[in-house]
């Protein structure tokens, strides 16, 4: 008798302790524990004691035993994804394990606009402080092989976009996503073009689709522009552009061409050289792509700027010269 009386107070008790102990473990998860907006970053190696010391050095005060006990429920312990987390004003413990165990962490985003050189592009990814950075200048001829790329030259090759990224995401992988994008793009829209372009192969179209870009903003230009090059090409004259002009200067470009310049022998001189210059000048965006594989049938074979972000097209040089009169001279 004396035995099942203390037998069933145990009972008792141990049933008024869990009690507690949910209702105890319930209101902590629902009590807010942030009180201002709070940034923390998840590094790699780091553990949920790590994590816990985290928040509770930026005043995030979350109970270290039932925090714990909540995120082992969850396999947290073995699933924290790194990066930097936001947590907001009013979280809970709860959303705190829901946010890591979501993995939603911050995003930062870089943009590389259409007509960029890679030079560019590989400037502004250098100035970017949340990106971890493992080239240097010398080290851009590993970089193809690194991207998986069959070329030498990495101009052209990567899509002008806005890329989002977690806090420490490595200068190559965010190169590897848009080299990637790039050549779906590119492949997708190779299977499309037009009959009769004269294209050898992908890449001939995005070193053409790199003029078109340069030498136009306007949208309606574009397929104009890339038709009098393809005739120009079918009719082995040559393309005459200055953009590829101006690339080929490299740093000896100060804002104008001059005569010697159009005379200057560079693999890009297409004032000199037969076809294609051997790369793309610039990342082209789709239009462009799409420009350069679906070029406009007219007879066009000149163009000249307007001075207003335009061209006047013209099929015989009599005309062009008469353009040239009227707008530029």
């Amino acid at each position: 008798m004396f035995r099942s009386i203390i037998a069933f107070t145990l009972l008792m008790v141990l049933g008024l302790v869990s009690v507690w102990a949910g209702m105890h473990y319930q209101l902590i998860l629902k009590k807010p524990v942030v009180m201002t907006e709070t940034v923390i970053e998840i590094k790699k190696g780091d553990t949920l004691e790590s994590v816990v010391k985290n928040l509770r050095a930026q005043q995030v005060t979350v109970n270290r035993l039932w925090f714990r006990l909540f995120a082992y429920r969850k396999n947290l312990d073995h699933l924290l994804k790194v990066g930097e987390y936001v947590l907001a004003k009013g979280s809970t413990a709860a959303d705190i394990l829901q946010q890591l165990t979501d993995g939603k962490t911050r995003k930062y985003s870089i943009t590389f606009p259409e007509g960029w050189s890679f030079k560019q592009m590989f400037n502004t990814i250098k100035n970017n402080p949340n990106l971890q950075h493992t080239l240097t200048d010398n080290q851009l001829e590993d970089l193809m092989a690194q991207i998986g790329s069959d070329k030498n030259h990495p101009e052209g090759l990567f899509f002008p976009d806005t890329y989002f990224f977690e806090k420490n995401t490595s200068d190559v992988d965010l190169l590897k996503r848009a080299h990637d994008r790039m050549q779906a793009v590119l492949n997708e829209e190779w299977q499309k073009r037009d009959d009769g372009v004269p294209l050898e192969n992908p890449y001939e179209a995005l070193i053409l689709a790199s003029i078109v870009e340069k030498e136009t903003g306007a949208g309606e230009e574009r397929r104009k522009i890339a038709g009098v090059f393809a005739r120009r090409l079918k009719k082995g004259m040559l393309l005459q552009t200055d953009p590829t002009v101006i690339y080929g200067m490299g740093d000896d470009y100060h804002g104008d061409i001059r005569h010697k310049d159009l005379r200057e022998p560079t693999p890009y001189n297409t004032y000199i050289i037969e076809g294609l210059p051997p790369t793309p000048i610039a990342m082209p965006g789709k239009q462009a792509i799409v420009a350069a594989l679906h070029p406009d049938n007219s007879d066009a074979l000149f163009f000249v700027a307007r001075g207003n972000g335009r061209h006047a097209f013209s099929s015989t040089l009599a005309e062009h010269e008469k353009y040239v009169d009227q707008y530029q001279r």
